[in-house]
């Protein structure tokens, strides 16, 4: 661990005297790619010297209890000493941690899918109200969400709602919500009281860079056409919404939620990438199931990854067996304790594994 940690401080500052050279400034693709990787490995970089610096005060410390102190200065030495052991072995700790290997896209912005499964109008309103979740969780940590495309039940609900979601490390935090999310609840149409079960499905895409998705022009067609919606001076008057066909694979996205038609076939394009990135890496890493049915299943109450019980105030995730209440905060995008749960046990697995 240690001979791989002095390689990673070595290619640190060997990537801070590249960036600093005038030809890597002015060039923005390298600049960028070096930029990355130094990002990657900040956080590893200012542990291991934190530990280091540890260390030294540590040999720094010791000789000094064979000094021939008084008894009150021998007692602070050792009461440093054990400060300094405890801190470095908490350091070591959060080395083993930050050394596991890290999933390639955690930094990227994602694209959020939620669609209504099973439960009619009442799994629509559940996926409107995981929507509100995941935009004030966004909100909280100061990423932009922009919605895509979105299809409205007429319950205040949604049958499908496209977003992307854009901020440093916002597939590290969301990547953990893909699956498919089961509420029980009594709705606000049922007169008896009765506790109705229904779902929402939930699908985590990483945006992909150009230089990752090379979509030739031969291969796209684009049909503009006039937006639909509630009215308003551009609806149906001016034709900017945008539809994309991926030829090759069939695959149609539709961007009408902007006014412009350029910023619809941006964010279009930013999807189709996105679900076009996400085949080819699930591809590579030899999972022949389709992409959207990997991650949110059928939509059937049976492969729920987590309920929401609003009678008992409680919300389960059933991947680590954790139970949280105070269902309102949850609701409100406060979710930060479900995710790092979730990290936490990933973290735990990947450890286990290394040390088998």
């Amino acid at each position: 661990m240690w001979d791989k940690l002095q390689q990673i401080d070595r290619r640190y500052e060997e990537i801070i005297t590249e960036m600093a050279k005038p030809e890597v400034a002015s060039d923005r693709q390298k600049i960028r790619k070096l930029a990355q990787e130094k990002s990657a490995i900040d956080d590893v970089v200012t542990l291991y010297r934190d530990y280091r610096a540890t260390a030294k005060s540590l040999d720094e410390t010791r000789p000094m209890l064979a000094e021939g102190q008084d008894a009150e200065m021998v007692a602070l030495v050792k009461q440093e000493i054990r400060t300094l052991e405890e801190k470095q072995a908490r350091l070591e700790e959060q080395l083993k941690t930050a050394l596991l290997p890290k999933d390639p896209n955690d930094e990227r912005n994602i694209i959020l899918e939620i669609r209504a499964g099973t439960g009619g109008d009442e799994a629509a309103i559940f996926a409107a109200d995981l929507f509100r979740m995941y935009t004030r969780y966004a909100q909280s940590k100061r990423w932009d969400m922009d919605v895509v495309d979105s299809s409205e039940s007429g319950t205040a609900g949604f049958k499908e709602i496209i977003a992307e979601v854009k901020g440093k490390g916002a597939y590290s935090r969301f990547k953990y919500e893909r699956g498919v999310h089961r509420v029980q609840r009594v709705p606000v149409t049922e007169a008896s009281g009765r506790i109705h079960t229904s779902t929402a499905t939930v699908a985590i895409l990483p945006e992909a860079e150009d230089v990752e998705v090379d979509i030739k022009p031969e291969e796209l067609r684009v049909d503009i056409f006039h937006s639909g919606g509630a009215g308003g001076q551009n609806v149906n008057k001016v034709a900017t919404a945008v539809r994309l066909t991926h030829l090759p694979t069939s695959m149609v996205v539709i961007c009408q939620d902007e006014r412009s038609q350029l910023r619809n076939r941006q964010k279009a394009m930013a999807v189709l990438k996105a679900r076009l990135y996400e085949i080819e890496r699930r591809k590579q890493e030899e999972e022949m199931t389709s992409m959207r049915r990997s991650q949110v299943g059928t939509g059937e109450r049976a492969e729920k990854i987590r309920t929401y019980n609003f009678p008992q105030d409680r919300v389960t995730d059933h991947r680590i067996g954790v139970t949280f209440h105070n269902l309102p905060r949850i609701m409100a995008g406060e979710i930060d304790q479900l995710i790092d749960a979730l990290a936490t046990e990933d973290q735990t697995k990947q450890l286990q594994e290394q040390l088998t």
